[in-house]
């Protein structure tokens, strides 16, 4: 197995940190929208910010947990072992809390407020440790490349 594959890993994280951060966005306003009143609200709703997150947010799930098992398929088929670094435990650390910040969906259509403020606690978690992941992963991919 070749050690260009090590590449689709990174460029593909990228794409789903991307797509976190208008996830995050897209979350920021659905909360604006269900505190807006008059046209402001109605103006909001016909963005569909909510269902926009919604499908993203299973997107970003498929994502995160293809690229987390997929780099270490990579690693494995590489080398024959997996390293157990910082990156790796904190990357397998947030597809847990990406999993677990999905599950909370049914609660929050039911309307349950503990949902809501569980699900932004842990995507706002998500998200810095995300922004950890980039620094490292570009140190992983330096590493990879000087041998």
């Amino acid at each position: 197995m070749s050690y260009w594959l090590y590449a689709i890993h990174p460029a593909w994280m990228w794409v789903v940190f991307v797509c976190t951060l208008y996830a995050l966005y897209l979350g920021i306003q659905v909360r604006r929208t269900r505190t807006a009143t008059g046209e402001l609200k109605k103006a909001l709703v016909k963005q569909r910010f909510g269902k926009r997150h919604y499908r993203l947010g299973a997107l970003l799930l498929a994502l995160m947990t293809t690229g987390s098992v997929g780099v270490l398929g990579i690693e494995y088929l590489n080398s024959g072992k997996l390293y157990v670094v910082p990156h790796t435990v904190v990357g397998l650390g947030m597809t847990v809390l990406m999993a677990n910040a999905a599950a909370l969906a049914p609660f929050m259509q039911q309307g349950k407020e503990w949902a809501r403020y569980t699900h932004i606690a842990i995507a706002l978690v998500i998200t810095l440790l995300f922004g950890w992941q980039v620094i490292t992963g570009v140190q992983v991919v330096f590493e990879l490349a000087n041998g």
